[in-house]
């Protein structure tokens, strides 16, 4: 199970991102994380929006991009 794992995260990390630092984007907040965060998702990839909760529709920014998810600050 180990080795899937590590695979999995090599994998990831070399695919393209749908998204990058600065890119703007319309989103629904689809869920709520577990951190109280909203989540929205571009082309399936996870953007996590603070302060947004499950239905709002807001513009984002994207403050930071990770391997498998990133982080967006709301802009209006």
């Amino acid at each position: 199970m180990l080795k899937k794992r590590n695979f999995k995260k090599k994998l990831m990390s070399k695919l393209p991102k749908p998204v990058k630092v600065g890119d703007e984007f319309d989103v629904t907040i689809s869920e709520v994380g577990s951190k109280g965060d909203g989540i929205a998702r571009i082309e399936n990839f996870v953007v996590f929006v603070p302060n947004t909760k499950k239905d709002d529709h807001v513009r984002i920014k994207i403050t930071e991009v990770r391997n498998t998810f990133a982080v967006a600050k709301v802009i209006s």
